[in-house]
């Protein structure tokens, strides 16, 4: 078998042939379908992340970077973003009826993270190698949302918590507050944090050296506008009622004031 091989190479090298290439024959398998077991379920809740919006940034950052050794030609430039905060602030919120909960209707959305750059150049060295470049450009900011973002789309909801605090009148005197007697009420209401998710980044990019070189010519700082449209995904941890299309509120615990009905 060794000789054979050896002899269709030396055919290849006379003949200009392919190469011989060794392979397996696969074996086939049999495939059948697997029996599940159905139980029946009237409308389950279950707890699943909810997708409460989308949206596309346009980020604009401007960043100075030294090559070392200096370059005489970029070759090539691979970006990635990594995100270190993706954090919704409510602002305005309307009232569940019958609850105690709240929906979020306007939010800031901030954003935080870096753009890593790989750039490959070229240095002035006669046949020299590629040399490599990475470089952290941070960028932040912030954004507003509405919601619901969608028609029939879902909200961020919140649980305020509550403080109350009753005083007392001196009960010999009835004429003085007793300052060594007091009721107090908390309610804490421990709430799923909306959090984000990276979905994609479109890079618009111009790379340019501050002061012009001439051909062949070296340059020591690269000058970089970049345009990044960001989209994320922002989420919540809800509990969904199954076919019903709603979220499900639990549990509902009243403070000692009531909800307004409407």
């Amino acid at each position: 078998m060794s000789e054979q091989l050896d002899n269709q190479l030396d055919t290849h090298v006379n003949h200009k042939e392919p190469c011989p290439v060794a392979s397996t024959e696969q074996i086939p398998l049999n495939s059948e379908a697997t029996p599940v077991v159905v139980t029946p379920v009237t409308t389950p809740t279950i707890k699943v992340p909810v997708v409460l919006a989308e949206p596309t940034l346009q980020i604009v950052v401007e960043s100075d970077i030294t090559l070392t050794p200096a370059a005489t030609e970029i070759k090539r430039v691979k970006k990635n973003v990594f995100l270190n905060q993706v954090k919704l602030v409510p602002v305005a919120f309307a009232r569940i009826d019958g609850t105690d909960f709240f929906r979020v209707t306007r939010a800031k959305l901030f954003v935080a993270g870096h753009i890593r750059k790989n750039i490959e150049y070229a240095s002035s060295a006669c046949n020299g190698a590629l040399r490599d470049r990475i470089a952290d450009v941070p960028f932040s900011g912030f954004t507003d949302l509405t919601f619901p973002q969608t028609i029939g789309g879902s909200t961020p909801i919140l649980g305020i918590s509550e403080f109350a605090e009753a005083n007392f009148l001196n009960e010999k005197t009835q004429m003085d507050a007793r300052l060594d007697k007091a009721f107090f009420q908390n309610l804490v209401k421990y709430n799923e944090q909306p959090f984000g998710e990276l979905v994609a980044a479109n890079f618009f990019e111009l790379d340019f050296s501050p002061k012009m070189a001439a051909p062949e010519g070296t340059f020591s700082t690269l000058r970089e506008k970049i345009v990044l449209e960001l989209t994320v995904k922002v989420l919540q941890v809800q509990q969904v009622r199954l076919g019903a299309g709603t979220n499900v509120i639990t549990p509902n615990l009243l403070g000692l004031t009531p909800p307004m009905s409407t």
